[in-house]
């Protein structure tokens, strides 16, 4: 299958946290500070993020950081 399931793939925590390499109260921070995708509520104690919400954010991380470089 292709199309909307690859695109909009639901990570949970454990899989964004090893994604991007940052913990739980970090990223709660900076969601909070509009920096990061804010998860979605999947249920009264469940949320998870878009797979390609995560993917643009370690792309930009990429391309802030070879800027920092140049």
């Amino acid at each position: 299958m292709t199309g909307i399931y690859q695109t909009n793939r639901i990570l949970r925590f454990p899989e964004v946290r090893d994604r991007v390499g940052l913990c739980r109260s970090h990223i709660h921070n900076l969601v909070a500070q509009g920096k990061f995708p804010a998860p979605i509520k999947l249920g009264a104690r469940a949320s998870g993020w878009l797979e390609s919400e995560i993917d643009q954010f370690i792309q930009s991380r990429i391309e802030e950081s070879r800027k920092e470089v140049a």
